[in-house]
């Protein structure tokens, strides 16, 4: 866990950010990094961080953390075979070291957006590759990163494992492998495995304890656990979140929320906006109440380049600023 910092208590006007020639202030409170000791981090992506200097302003102010939001995922660093794009991931580790961020690695081995060259490969060669490509990306980054997802969405909603090309080709030993070779390939780093719908008490965080379980008593070098905790207001805050929380720090590992937002049905209203703030300060003070849960990263910070409205028709507005990159109940309710 970080160290704490100072709360600052005043931003003077000339910290203001300008947007459409309008001044986007934080508040008197000061940011979301210096009320807490957790890690507080938000996905970003290359793009705008490049391009938009008042959407690099405010996260920089606000966040002491960053998560690329596809630029290391592996069909992205080696869309072919041995041809390497690094320049996004690139761009933000130089920014996270430039501006004294930490940087939260994702994702090495996952179902989804993984290069279309490995279907081609049968099992034995897969499991050489999968590990080449861990020691390549995370030797890359070696010592720059703080945290990575190792091993993202292993599992589907009754718990049961997710029949991806790893599982099938590799069988249940390649979480244990993946992460045996990213000790390895950086041990520094703090190692996590990342899942969505895990919040709360259910089939699926069932078999995610048990797995941290079984692994943790075979020696795997297993970190933490990642609550990607993307919530709707429609459906209410998860059941038995802080127990949850409770019982994987129990086995002897940290947990971060690594992919927080809370979308609305659309249009918003201030009702709507209203049960917003109350699942994410939720959500904030679970995490608090659990001594292990050390991060608290949204996916995005702000409305103008959220992923919910392409992915959830009629939904949105999910993030802690809006697309004008003003604060919202939402974030005014855990930071007052």
């Amino acid at each position: 866990m970080k160290l704490r910092l100072p709360r600052v208590l005043a931003i003077t006007a000339a910290a203001a950010v300008m947007v459409t020639g309008q001044a986007v202030p934080a508040t008197a409170a000061g940011p979301l990094k210096d009320i807490t000791n957790r890690y507080v981090g938000s996905a970003v992506a290359a793009g705008p961080l490049g391009s938009q200097a008042d959407y690099r302003s405010v996260l920089t102010r606000e966040f002491d953390s960053v998560t690329p939001e596809n630029e290391m995922k592996w069909a992205v660093v080696e869309p072919n075979r041995n041809q390497f794009n690094w320049s996004g991931a690139d761009a933000i580790v130089n920014y996270a070291q430039q501006n004294g961020k930490t940087v939260r690695g994702h994702t090495l081995v996952w179902h989804s957006q993984y290069p279309n060259w490995l279907n081609n490969l049968g099992g034995g060669e897969l499991r050489t590759v999968v590990q080449q490509h861990i020691n390549t990306e995370m030797g890359r980054y070696r010592g720059k990163i703080r945290a990575w997802d190792v091993v993202n969405e292993i599992f589907e909603e009754n718990g049961s494992r997710r029949q991806s090309i790893f599982q099938t080709r590799l069988g249940d030993n390649f979480v244990a492998d993946a992460f045996r070779a990213a000790r390895a390939a950086d041990p520094s780093a703090k190692l996590y495995i990342n899942d969505y719908n895990t919040e709360g008490m259910n089939a699926k965080s069932n078999a995610m304890y048990n797995l941290v379980r079984s692994l943790k008593q075979q020696g795997v070098p297993i970190d933490g656990v990642g609550i990607q905790t993307h919530l709707a207001t429609r459906y209410g805050y998860p059941s038995g979140f802080r127990q949850n929380l409770e019982r994987l720090a129990a086995l002897g590992v940290d947990i971060a929320i690594t992919e927080a937002d809370v979308r609305i049905q659309l249009p918003a209203d201030q009702n709507k906006l209203n049960q917003q703030a109350t699942m994410y300060k939720q959500i904030w003070d679970d995490c608090h109440a659990v001594s292990r849960c050390v991060e608290f990263t949204t996916w995005g910070y702000t409305d103008r380049h959220s992923w919910v409205p392409g992915t959830f028709p009629g939904e949105g507005a999910a993030c802690l600023f809006d697309s004008n990159l003003r604060p919202k109940p939402a974030y005014t309710r855990i930071n007052p």
